[in-house]
């Protein structure tokens, strides 16, 4: 009897070796860079906080990007304020093909309701009548679009209509989306639309509500996705820019032309989470000067630790900033903003936090004066005033 509960033992420890073997051989999230192939004509895969790419193809190639050019129309919407002011669509900038969010003549909407059309259903309608709300006509809105992508850094993006909707010249790279939509993430109200995959919104004449849903279905089938537009046109094909979060650390996925573009964004972040990992931000020691107390200096902290992805957990090309001025007067409370710290991934931007006093300063009396002292001092503030 003991031996065959022996053999019984031995059977089952060996098994459980035989799974723990095979799980560490394959590791949730393995993909080799080797095996990763997309079916897009372009794509990138980059770390938002630093913008460093973790993976690309022909992402510096000029393309159609269909809707996807939504993402400027909304964040520049966003930008020029007035959200929740209601007002009258322009009767003839809504009469546009392809895909919409509803709008009839003389509806009244608010532009925050114009920015869930154009993110949700990528309403046409929605982006052309944000274009002549912001700037009057398509054409200046154009204009300002073009101006922001210079801006950012966008050297192969050309915007002609706010829709996406073919125009001569209108296009961008994989690689300038990715850069648009790293900025656009950084608006929380943008973020907040872009990763619902519902809303309810109110517009009409007069206005009621409805809902509008979202046509990213990557929301629905892969965890940590918070956006970001789809895109489509029969030139530029199938066109997706998303956005996946995991541990703090946020990935952005841009494929341009790519017909199965779902399938794609999955193994991408397969495989970019499997090269990256949440990694903290060092913090250099720092002190400010202080006038008028006893403490000649006082120290320096960040409120909150700030994150970014890392292969290996390498900071090398992690540079920093300290934005203060020369001195600071006292009283100076504990937690007071004193100052700012900018991080760097090389030229480009990763963030810039407040610079706290970390410790409190009080004011100290100056020692009382004979009256020599006062009579050269009075002397000097008339010199002075005089």
């Amino acid at each position: 009897m003991k031996t065959v509960f022996a053999n019984l033992l031995m059977i089952c420890l060996s098994f459980c070796v035989i799974l723990c073997m095979f799980s560490r051989a394959v590791p949730q999230w393995h993909v080799s860079a080797e095996d990763l192939t997309t079916s897009a004509k372009a794509c990138v895969l980059i770390e938002a906080a630093t913008g460093k790419i973790l993976f690309e193809q022909n992402a510096q190639e000029k393309l159609p990007m269909a809707s996807t050019t939504k993402i400027m129309t909304t964040l520049l919407t966003i930008e020029s304020g007035d959200l929740d002011i209601e007002f009258p669509v322009d009767n003839q900038a809504i009469h546009v093909e392809g895909s919409s969010m509803g709008l009839q003549e003389n509806d009244v909407v608010t532009k925050r309701a114009l920015c869930y059309g154009m993110l949700l259903p990528s309403g046409n309608d929605a982006a052309n009548a944000s274009a002549v709300a912001v700037a009057g006509s398509i054409p200046e809105f154009a204009e300002l679009m073009n101006k922001r992508a210079k801006e950012i850094g966008m050297t192969r993006t050309c915007f002609v209509t706010p829709s996406g909707l073919e125009g001569i010249g209108h296009g961008s790279s994989a690689w300038d989306m990715a850069l648009l939509t790293r900025g656009a993430l950084q608006n929380e109200l943008f973020r907040e639309i872009c990763s619902k995959a519902q809303a309810t919104v109110k517009f009409g004449n007069p206005p009621y509500e409805r809902t509008l849903y979202n046509s990213n279905k990557l929301l629905r089938m892969y965890d940590g996705v918070i956006g970001v537009k789809t895109g489509f046109t029969d030139e530029a094909g199938r066109c997706l820019v998303s956005a996946c979060e995991r541990d703090g650390v946020t990935l952005i996925c841009v494929t341009l032309n790519d017909r199965d573009d779902w399938n794609d964004h999955m193994k991408l972040y397969d495989y970019g989470f499997s090269q990256i990992q949440s990694t903290e931000l060092e913090v250099p020691e720092m002190t400010q000067i202080v006038v008028g107390s006893s403490r000649n200096t006082i120290p320096l902290r960040i409120q909150d630790s700030v994150m970014i992805g890392t292969i290996g957990g390498d900071l090398s090309e992690i540079t920093t900033e300290i934005l203060l001025a020369p001195f600071a007067y006292a009283p100076i409370a504990d937690g007071e903003i004193l100052g700012e710290l900018e991080y760097y991934y090389q030229d480009r931007k990763i963030c810039s936090v407040p610079l706290l006093a970390d410790g409190s300063a009080d004011v100290t009396a100056l020692p009382e004066q004979n009256w020599i002292e006062k009579f050269f001092t009075g002397f000097r503030n008339f010199l002075k005033s005089a």
